[in-house]
């Protein structure tokens, strides 16, 4: 298997195999021969030709040329192949062989003839002629094929993860994402930041997922959870007297499944800095990731800093998502003041958002498809007119909207083959931010795919209603520190200031419309941190109860602290061009929160539910 910087970095074969070589140069510093190998199998080159030497793998592939055998011998870093006549001692049994059997051989190097080169392999020029061998670990028939992909289901794959993870592909996201890791703590080490690592077992606490939580043996009938993020430790440690805290930190929140979200864990890259503000956070960020994404994307153009800031509430209005793709050229414009009494139901007094597409050739066919496809994912129709090629608009809703045509022209900026796609009603903006992604995406011209595109969503609001309580609540991070300070949650207090107006220091990163983090300046003053939590009807005593070491340790003289935690798995998701995070996880659960190769979760003696004082009233219908 390729090492993966010489696949991720260099775009043509020579470039890749070069930088191959380099790393196995360097590996070869560090190999010391065993009596499995003398040499790893992409390490064999035209320099060894007339050698002895000795390769262990997996057989990938056998192949039949007239009684002469050829093997395709696979590790970890590469393939060199094999030869075998008929002479060898050993020939007669590979005739019991399957792929994916562990074995070594022993053979001397010698050159392929001209026409037999390889050029898409770095041992493409040689092979080993073998003379002797061992099986180091039969192999039972494979459930599916590792050499290339047969469309094997992903339950199969999951059951089978310790195969799977053989495929090229995958084996190649693995090691990007060890690499990335790696290069983080690099540049984080650099910027003067401290590892630490902070507890897995701690308190429940109520910070916007379900925990996961273990019952005490020691303690009946009391539990741990496992931490949805090291939130409140690293506050802590700042209050500490530690300066710069990272850390590459598991976290468990009990979650449902997205193509970007894995149930159960998930990696971050923790990071606090203590007296700091919004702007040293961004510094060190745009610092920190835009070499990553740059060296290691599959894409080799990153933004560089600083990255745009937009509003929250100006990214819902211009974009129709907090989480754009600026990738896109694509933006909507409020046209409900046209439509206040439009004949159209559904326009008429109606919050209606347009979304012009120049140079736009799709079919009725082709735009209906698509429509289609965005009322799927937001939940709500959506609606479409055309500008044709002589300057007249038709198709779809186009005779709802003749008596504003010039209006729709000058704000829209119409020219021929426009097209107009449009979200109406209360859930216009969730669907604006929909038809943005799904038609700058397949319409040609609009998206500039081969990069990679920060920016900061800024200005959030402290809070909002929730959408199932219908009351007001914590919009972000509770820790959060309002723009205004205490004074503005006073104001809000009396009545002067609607809650919902209240901004605070809250941000997130977006990478081509995909979340990678949020981030906060915290609150680090109790009676501040108090007023926040009265205002969603949680008193002094409450806040108490709930974070106590955090409301203690704040009133010892805590520095004003800032923090963010990107989100690895999605990082590398990015990174290797992957649809699902599944891709880039070694062992991940599958959408139902179940590890199917290991049987987890699963059920327990009834002497482990004594000794944790635990009784299991329901059992899981099989």
């Amino acid at each position: 298997m390729p090492v993966i910087i010489a696949v991720t970095v260099a775009e043509d074969f020579s470039a890749c195999q070069a930088a191959t070589i380099y790393i196995l140069k360097g590996l070869k510093e560090l190999f010391r021969e065993n009596e499995y190998r003398t040499q790893y199998c992409n390490a064999v080159t035209e320099n060894d030709i007339g050698k002895k030497v000795r390769a262990a793998g997996w057989v990938e592939n056998i192949r039949d040329h007239g009684g002469i055998m050829f093997i395709d011998l696979r590790d970890h870093y590469g393939i060199t192949q094999v030869v075998i006549d008929p002479e060898c001692a050993f020939y007669q049994a590979l005739e019991r062989w399957r792929v994916e059997t562990g074995v070594r051989f022993d053979g001397e190097v010698i050159a392929r003839s001209e026409s037999t080169v390889n050029p898409k392999l770095a041992t493409g020029e040689i092979e080993i002629k073998a003379t002797d061998m061992e099986i180091l670990g039969d192999a039972e028939v494979i459930p599916f094929l590792i050499a290339k992909d047969d469309g094997a289901p992903e339950a199969m794959r999951l059951k089978y993860r310790f195969l799977d993870l053989r495929r090229d592909e995958l084996h190649r996201n693995i090691m990007l994402r060890s690499q990335v890791i790696a290069e983080m703590r690099r540049y984080m080490t650099a910027n003067g930041f401290n590892e630490f690592q902070t507890p897995i077992l701690t308190a429940s606490s109520p910070e916007g997922a379900r925990d996961y939580l273990v019952p005490s043996r020691l303690h009946p009938g009391k539990f741990y959870a496992l931490p949805q993020a090291p939130q409140q430790f690293k506050q802590l440690l700042m209050v500490a007297g530690f300066d710069r805290y990272f850390q590459i930190a598991p976290c468990f929140r009990d979650e449902d499944a997205r193509g970007d979200r894995s149930p159960g864990e998930f990696y971050q890259l923790d990071m606090e800095m203590a007296f700091a503000a919004q702007d040293d956070v961004f510094a060190i960020i745009e610092d920190v990731l835009p070499p990553i994404f740059a060296k290691y994307g599959k894409y080799n153009i990153a933004s560089s800093a600083p990255f745009r800031r937009i509003a929250y509430k100006d990214a819902l209005e211009t974009y129709g998502s907090d989480k754009p793709d600026l990738r896109i050229d694509l933006t909507c414009k409020n046209l409900s003041d046209l439509f206040t009494e439009s004949e159209f139901e559904p326009f008429k007094g109606q919050t209606v958002k347009a979304v012009p597409i120049s140079n736009c050739h799709l079919t009725r066919k082709q735009i209906e498809k698509l429509l289609t496809d965005c009322e799927v994912q937001a939940g709500v129709k959506g609606y479409w007119f055309k500008m044709d090629e002589n300057g007249e608009l038709a198709g779809g809703v186009a005779k709802f909207v003749q008596g504003c045509k010039e209006q729709l022209a000058q704000r829209l900026g119409l020219t021929p083959n426009t097209l107009v796609v449009i979200a109406a009603g209360a859930s216009a903006t969730k669907l604006t931010g929909v038809l943005i992604k799904t038609f700058g995406a397949n319409v040609e011209g609009h998206m500039d795919k081969e990069r990679y595109e920060f920016c900061w969503i800024v200005d959030f609001p402290m809070y909002e209603i929730g959408e199932e309580s219908g009351e007001l609540e914590f919009c972000h991070n509770p820790f959060s520190m309002p723009n205004g300070g205490l004074e503005i949650l006073e104001q809000a207090e009396r009545g002067e200031v609607d809650p919902l107006d209240i901004n605070a220091f809250q941000y997130d990163l977006v990478c081509n419309g995909v979340e990678l983090s949020s981030g906060a300046v915290r609150n680090h003053d109790p009676e501040i941190m108090v007023k926040a939590f009265e205002l969603v009807r949680l008193g002094e005593d409450d806040v108490k109860a709930k974070f106590p070491a955090m409301y203690n340790a704040f009133c010892y003289g805590a520095p004003p602290h800032a923090g963010i935690a990107p989100g690895v798995d999605r990082m590398v998701m990015l990174l290797a061009g992957e649809d699902s995070i599944r891709e880039i996880i070694p062992f991940p659960m599958n959408k139902n929160a179940q590890d199917i190769m290991m049987g987890a979760p699963s059920e327990v003696t009834q002497k482990q539910l004594d000794e944790l004082h635990i009784a299991v009233t329901a059992h899981e219908e099989e």
